[in-house]
C-alpha cells in the first residue's frame, strides 16, 4: 500500500498540516497510519480525493459537522451529499441576502443617504403542529409525535412494546427543552439518545424485537440540532424546494447507495421495513447529528414511514408549499396517507421558522 507523508498530503490538497491534525481528531480525515515513535502521519494516496473535499467544502464556509455528513455520504450515496451542499449554500445565500441588505442599509447611514439606523434583525421563533395517526391496517398506534416550544419530535416503534419505546425515546429528550444545554447541542442530544437506549433494553427484555426509530430537533434560537436513528425523516422546505436532510439507516437505502437497485425497486422491495439501525435492546444505537441554521420561510417535516412509503416526495413538497397553517398541513399529509392506502401508522410534525416570538 502506498503511502504519503502529510507533508505531501498538505501540499496536494491544499490544506496545512495542522488544518489535517483537526481533521484527524474530528475522525473527518483520519491516517493509514501513525508512527509509533514520532507520531509522524501518513496517509493513502488515495485519500487526497476526500482531503480535497473537505478543502472544497471548507472554501465553502461548511461547518466542520456538515463536512462530515457530506463526507459520510460521498462515497455510497454522492447524490444525497449534493443534496446535502445544496441545501447548505441555499441557507448560505439566504443569510448573504440579509447580510447585503444590512449592509446596503449602513452604507447609507453612515454616508448621510438615511437618517436612521437600521433596525436590528427580528428574532426567530418556530411555530409547530405534530399528531400520529393509526392508519387503516394497523391494530393500534405505535408511531409518537411531539412538538413544543423547543423540540420537534417522531419515533416509529416496533415489537410488542413498541408504543412505549417510541413514547420512551421522544421523552428522554423532554428535559433539554426546558434545560437548554449550555455546550454542545449535538452532543446533548445524542447522550439523551444513548439514555433512551437503556430504557428500551428493559422494554426489550421481553421482547427482542421491540424498538423504535427517533427524529427530533432541539431548537436553540436560531440553529436546529438533528438527531437521526432509523428511518423516520427529516425534510427542510425552503423557498418552495423539499430537501431530505436525514438519511435512512435501512437495507433498501444500503443497497440504492451500492447501486444494487432503482429507486423504483426500493418502492416494492420485500425488505423496505428491515432497518440496519434502530434504538433496541441491543448494542447502543449510532446517531447521525448535525447542526442546521434557521432562515425565517423555513419549513420543517419531521415523519416516519408511514407517509414517506405511500406518499411521492413531489406531493409532499406541494403540499407543504401550499398549505399555510402547520395544523392543517399536518392533518392534510396524514389524510394523504390515509387515502393512499394508510397501511402503516403515521407520525408528522411540522415547524415553521418565522419573526418575533409565536407559538
Amino acid at each position: 500500500m502506498e503511502l504519503v507523508t502529510i507533508g505531501a498530503l498538505a501540499r496536494a490538497s491544499r490544506l496545512s498540516p495542522k488544518a489535517l491534525r483537526l481533521y484527524d481528531s474530528l475522525g473527518l480525515l483520519t491516517p493509514a497510519h501513525v508512527d509509533e515513535v514520532s507520531g509522524y502521519r501518513f496517509y493513502r494516496a488515495d485519500q487526497l480525493e476526500r482531503a480535497r473535499l473537505v478543502a472544497w467544502l471548507r472554501r465553502l464556509g461548511m461547518p466542520l459537522t456538515r463536512i462530515g455528513v457530506v463526507l459520510d455520504l460521498a462515497a455510497d450515496a454522492p447524490e444525497q451529499a449534493a443534496e446535502q451542499i445544496a441545501a447548505y449554500w441555499a441557507e448560505t445565500e439566504a443569510e448573504l441576502a440579509s447580510r447585503r441588505a444590512l449592509a446596503a442599509h449602513l452604507i447609507g447611514y453612515l454616508s448621510g443617504e438615511e437618517t436612521a439606523m437600521p433596525a436590528p434583525a427580528p428574532a426567530l421563533a418556530i411555530r409547530y403542529a405534530s399528531r400520529s395517526d393509526i392508519g387503516r391496517h394497523r391494530d393500534r398506534n405505535q408511531d409518537t409525535a411531539y412538538a413544543g416550544g423547543r423540540l420537534l419530535a417522531v419515533a416509529d416503534g416496533t415489537g410488542s412494546g413498541g408504543d412505549q419505546a417510541s413514547a420512551a425515546v421522544s421523552d428522554a429528550l423532554k428535559p433539554l427543552e426546558t434545560a437548554l444545554p449550555a455546550g454542545n447541542l449535538l452532543n446533548a442530544m445524542a447522550e439523551a439518545v444513548r439514555q433512551a437506549g437503556s430504557t428500551v433494553r428493559d422494554l426489550a427484555a421481553g421482547d427482542p424485537w421491540t424498538a423504535t426509530t427517533l427524529t427530533a430537533m432541539l431548537w436553540s434560537g436560531s440553529q436546529l440540532a438533528l438527531v437521526h436513528v432509523g428511518d423516520t425523516r427529516a425534510y427542510l422546505l425552503r423557498r418552495r424546494e423539499l430537501f431530505q436532510i436525514t438519511h435512512d439507516h435501512s437495507v433498501v437505502q444500503a443497497l440504492l447507495d451500492e447501486g444494487k437497485i432503482s429507486p423504483e425497486e426500493a418502492d416494492s422491495h420485500p425488505q423496505r421495513s428491515l432497518l440496519l439501525q434502530a434504538i433496541d435492546g441491543g448494542r447502543g444505537a449510532e446517531p447521525d447529528v448535525s447542526l442546521h441554521d434557521a432562515q425565517a420561510g423555513d419549513r420543517y417535516l419531521l415523519c416516519s414511514d408511514g407517509l414517506t412509503s405511500v406518499v411521492p416526495a413531489a406531493l409532499i413538497e406541494d403540499t407543504l408549499s401550499a398549505v399555510g397553517d402547520p395544523e392543517l398541513a399536518v392533518g392534510r399529509l396524514i389524510d394523504l396517507a390515509n387515502q393512499a392506502g394508510g397501511p402503516d401508522n403515521i407520525a408528522c410534525v411540522v415547524a415553521d421558522v418565522i419573526e418575533g416570538r409565536d407559538g
